[in-house]
């Protein structure tokens, strides 16, 4: 059976991505990581990635806070497919993901979101939910398009 190769994208400690990589050895997921990336040169999830032999890339922060300029995504993007992925995860990459990511993984990329969308997108979700007093909360495993935390 062929392993599905899997893609992460991170901005922070990874524990997602840990948790990932965690099943994948245990053979609990048919996949297999084939690169890691992350818009923040020093991010933890880069070190876990290196820990388990996985390759790594850093892209550029740009000018902006929330996207990666154009040029930027498209080298990024580039990477990504050079690097084989068919399934990109959006682990904590807190980063807006543009046309250059959307168009190459069209259908083939997913967001972990902490909060049950629709009810608090965006930045500090779990922030938004102990302000709203909600008694429930969760995550949610979305397909990514160009709404920010919309996709279905």
């Amino acid at each position: 059976m062929s392993r599905l190769k899997l893609g992460v994208l991170g901005s922070g400690r990874g524990s997602n991505f840990v948790a990932l990589a965690t099943a994948v050895a245990e053979g609990k997921v048919a996949a297999e990581f084939v690169v890691v990336g992350s818009d923040q040169a020093d991010a933890t999830i880069l070190e876990e990635a290196k820990k388990r032999g996985i390759p790594t890339v850093v892209c550029p922060k740009g000018n902006y806070r929330t996207k990666l300029e154009e040029q930027i995504e498209e080298g990024l993007a580039e990477q990504l497919g050079k690097a084989g992925v068919e399934l990109l995860i959006l682990a904590g990459y807190m980063r807006v993901v543009k046309e250059p990511l959307l168009k190459r993984f069209k259908g083939r990329m997913i967001n972990l979101h902490p909060s049950l969308l629709p009810a608090f997108p965006g930045l500090r979700a779990w922030e938004q939910a102990l302000r709203a007093g909600v008694q429930e909360t969760g995550c949610t495993v979305h397909w990514v398009n160009e709404v920010v935390d919309g996709g279905s």
